[in-house]
C-alpha cells in the first residue's frame, strides 16, 4: 500500500485544522467571556479578577463576566471550567489551594490541575496577613504568641476554608511557634471578614486584598504578614520570618481554560491578560492591596504548578493538615 496519499491527506488535515484554529483566534471572542472565580465575592481572588476583568473587556472587545462559584474550597468553580467547552469562553482564576495544595491533601479531586486545564498565565502573588479584632488583648505579634501560649486551644483562627493557604499557614505557625490555635473554616473570605469586623471571631489569616482596607480604616489590626519580606503595601507590618526565620507562606494566582482550548486562543488570552495587568490604573490598584504582579508563558505556568504540587506535598505531610 502506498503511504504517500495517506501522508498527504494527514498533512492536508493538519493544515486545515491549523487554519481553522487561526481563524477562530482572529475572530475570538464573538460573545462575552465567563471568568469564573471559585470563591465568594469580597475575597482576594475576587478582588484580583474584578480588577483585571474590566480592562480585559476593553482589550478583548467583549464583556468579561465575573462569575463567582464558591464552595468545596474552590473545587466547584474549578470543576465547572474543567468540564466546560474548550472554546475560550470559560476561563477560571486558579489559586494555590486548588492547584498546588489540593492534590496532596485529597485522595481524589474532581479535576486534575494539569490534565484538565490549559494554562494561560500566572498573574499575581501575595503574602497573607494575620488580622485580629481590636477587642483581642494582644495588639502585636509578640503579644499574640504569648497570649496564645497562655490560652492553649482557646484561640481560634478563621480562614477561607479547609486546605486554604490560610489554613496551612496557621498549622505551620502552630508547629513552628509551639502554639495550639484551632481552625475555623469558612466557605470563602467574604463572610469570615464580615464576622471578624463584627467581633464574632477574633483572628483571621487572609489575603491582603480583602482585609488591608479594614486595617487601614482601623476596624482590624494587622499584626503580621507571611512572606519572607515586607511588601510595599505593608512596610509598617512585620513578617513572621522576622520572629521565626525561614517562615514563608505566600499565595499565587493564575488563569486557566479547559484542556484542549486552541493554542491561538490561549495565546490571545495570555497577551490581553498581560496587557490588562500592565495598565497603570490596574497595577496601582493591585499594588495598594498587596498583590505582586507576575507574568509568563502558558508553558512556564504549567511547569510552576507542577513544582508547587511537589513543594506542598511535603508541607501538607509535615503540618498534618487533613480535609474536614
Amino acid at each position: 500500500m502506498n503511504a504517500r496519499p495517506i501522508l498527504l491527506a494527514a498533512a492536508a488535515f493538519a493544515a486545515a485544522s491549523l487554519a481553522t484554529f487561526t481563524a477562530a483566534a482572529q475572530s475570538y471572542p464573538q460573545r462575552p467571556v465567563r471568568f469564573v472565580v471559585p470563591y465568594a465575592p469580597g475575597g482576594s481572588t475576587d478582588t484580583l479578577a474584578r480588577s483585571m476583568g474590566s480592562k480585559m473587556s476593553e482589550l478583548l472587545g467583549q464583556q468579561v463576566v465575573i462569575d463567582n462559584r464558591p464552595g468545596a474550597n474552590g473545587d466547584i468553580g474549578m470543576t465547572i471550567v474543567a468540564r466546560a467547552p474548550a472554546d475560550g469562553y470559560s476561563i477560571v482564576l486558579g489559586y494555590i489551594a486548588n492547584l498546588g495544595i489540593g492534590p496532596s491533601l485529597y485522595d481524589k479531586m474532581p479535576y486534575d490541575p494539569i490534565k484538565d486545564f490549559a494554562s494561560i498565565t500566572q498573574v499575581a502573588g501575595a503574602s497573607n496577613i494575620f488580622v485580629t479584632h481590636p477587642s483581642l488583648p494582644a495588639k502585636n505579634f509578640k503579644e499574640f504568641i504569648a497570649y496564645t501560649k497562655a490560652n492553649p486551644k482557646k484561640v481560634s483562627f478563621a480562614t477561607a476554608g479547609v486546605a486554604s493557604v490560610g489554613h496551612l499557614t496557621g498549622e505551620l505557625l502552630n508547629d513552628m511557634a509551639g502554639i495550639d490555635m484551632q481552625h475555623i473554616p469558612y466557605k470563602g473570605s467574604g463572610q469570615a471578614i464580615t464576622d471578624l469586623v463584627g467581633g464574632h471571631i477574633k483572628v483571621m489569616i487572609s489575603g491582603m486584598a480583602s482585609t488591608l482596607p479594614h486595617v487601614r480604616s482601623g476596624k482590624l489590626n494587622g499584626i503580621v504578614t507571611t512572606g519572607l519580606k515586607r511588601t510595599p503595601a505593608t512596610q509598617d507590618i512585620p513578617t513572621i520570618a522576622e520572629t521565626y526565620p525561614g517562615f514563608e507562606s505566600s499565595s499565587w494566582f493564575g488563569v486557566l481554560a479547559p484542556a484542549g482550548t486552541p493554542k491561538p486562543i490561549v495565546t490571545r488570552l495570555n497577551t490581553e491578560i498581560h496587557k490588562s495587568l500592565q495598565d497603570a490604573a490596574v497595577a496601582k490598584r493591585l499594588a495598594a492591596v498587596g498583590f505582586e504582579i507576575t507574568y509568563g508563558t502558558p508553558e512556564e505556568f504549567t511547569h510552576y504548578i507542577k513544582s508547587e504540587i511537589k513543594k506542598w506535598a511535603k508541607v501538607v505531610k509535615a503540618s498534618g493538615a487533613k480535609p474536614e
